[in-house]
């Protein structure tokens, strides 16, 4: 069998390639496969390279790395095309995204999936995610993209809009993350646990979510879940396992909807109107939500990385465990035939019925040889796809507005933002807005400018 051809757009984020080339030298039937680094920063490319040659040796990967600066040229003849990049950058648009809306009174703590700076940062990326599927078009038409840029919703539903004709997954790990979080939680096996799950992404939710017995047979574990919390005794629920936030806005709604949600409390606190409150410490205190916490990730993740490369480079090989990222399963489903199931972000052609049609929904996917196949969910129990719809309606407005080229449809995105709506008076929310787009001068599409 031929090896594969897999293209890394923003190999430059070397954590990220290292993670899902490391799972793919783990499959025997891809350890043959041919890899394309590009990035437009030669120095982190030629530091990813470093690594992913280290990698290769330590698990006995016999294919060949080539680097590139020039996009098309590395998505030449790609069976597979894996997008991981960040436009703008932490300094200065994720910065800019910050310090704009917290001058007009908007706290935020990860801002890169809805309000203003996913608003924002979905502009900066639909247009180098369509220049990717015009090449891949024009050079390797028949190739999957897997697609982990965020806004994951937003940057999914912009592309099979304009190029219906790509083959593409949108992905994430909250799915699969927060299931193993929930398994450390109860302590429990992770293997004796079993769930369906179906949303949109990072507004997912658990449907059923059960354990093997003593007996074989599974059983409901919600109510185990939500009595350990309620009675604070180990193994102690609520916490992240890194310890780092304390878990309280999943399972205060989990409570109050009964279902857990896929996202961490962090995300999720932005994503409603109950949680960030101005003049409200005591919500931000009771909840623990960490303002600013993206910054302060990247912040921490660059120091880290500058210290890490370091032993990586004086390092002879670089023993990578397995990760539990979907990348590698669906290259290895899809070239193998090894039939596999996994979390994706696709067109909802009658999967979720009370979500609508057209919108980007994360639901099981069977992946083959025949590639992904998305699996019909039904309807959803209606309070969550009512919470669902708050967050979609900022999705399709953003969507239509740079479909369109339509600048009005920016500023009525983040009317319609549930958090940014809940701290903001109208007029507040248009001089955000006219802010952010001022101070974007140069990464946002010229025809917001016209």
């Amino acid at each position: 069998m031929n090896a594969p051809k897999i293209t890394f757009i923003g190999a430059g984020s070397t954590i990220f390639v290292k993670n899902i080339l490391g799972d793919v030298f783990h499959k025997p039937a891809l350890k043959h496969a041919q890899v394309a680094l590009m990035d437009i920063d030669p120095v982190r490319l030629e530091e990813s390279h470093i690594v992913v040659s280290k990698l290769m040796e330590s698990a006995g990967a016999k294919g060949e790395i080539h680097c590139y600066t020039d996009q098309k040229a590395a998505l030449e003849n790609a069976d597979f095309v894996v997008v991981a990049f960040q436009i703008g950058g932490f300094e200065p648009c994720t910065v800019i995204d910050f310090d704009v809306c917290k001058r007009h009174g908007l706290e935020q703590t990860i801002a890169d999936t809805l309000g203003p700076g996913g608003i924002m940062r979905s502009l900066r990326t639909i247009p180098h995610l369509w220049q990717i599927c015009e090449d891949m078009t024009q050079v390797c038409p028949d190739a999957t993209m897997l697609n982990y840029v965020n806004p994951m919703a937003m940057n999914t539903w912009a592309m099979y809009e304009k190029y219906p004709q790509i083959k593409q997954v949108g992905l994430c790990h909250s799915v699969q993350g927060t299931s193993e979080e929930l398994a450390r939680d109860l302590d429990i096996d992770y293997r004796d646990m079993r769930y369906t799950c179906a949303g949109i992404n990072h507004m997912a939710y658990y449907l059923t979510l059960e354990k093997k017995n003593a007996q074989g047979e599974y059983v409901d574990i919600y109510p185990d879940l939500l009595a350990a919390f309620e009675s604070g005794q180990a193994p102690k629920p609520g916490l992240h396992h890194n310890g780092r936030c304390v878990n309280l806005v999943r399972y205060e709604m989990f409570k109050k909807l009964g279902y857990f949600v896929t996202e961490s409390s962090e995300h999720f606190a932005e994503y409603t109107p109950y949680f960030i409150k101005p003049n409200r410490p005591d919500l931000i205190e009771r909840y623990k939500v960490p303002l600013d916490e993206y910054p302060k990730r990247c912040i921490e993740q660059i120091a880290n990385w500058n210290a890490e490369l370091e032993t990586f480079k004086q390092a002879d090989t670089i023993e990578v465990k397995e990760s539990h990222e979907y990348a590698s399963t669906i290259i290895n489903a899809i070239w193998t035939n090894t039939p596999s199931v996994i979390y994706g972000n696709v067109k909802n052609e009658g999967l979720i019925e009370n979500l609508p049609q057209g919108c980007c929904v994360e639901v099981a996917c069977l992946v083959d040889a025949n590639g992904i196949q998305p699996t019909k969910v039904g309807r959803l129990p209606s309070h969550l796809a009512a919470l669902m719809q708050t967050n979609i309606n900022v999705q399709t407005l953003l969507t239509e507005a740079i479909l369109t080229e339509n600048r009005e449809r920016i500023y009525h995105a983040a009317m319609l933002d549930p958090h940014t709506a809940a701290v903001l008076g109208i007029e507040e929310i248009y001089a955000l807005v006219d802010d952010l787009i001022d101070a974007h001068q140069g990464w946002l599409p010229e025809w917001i400018y016209q």
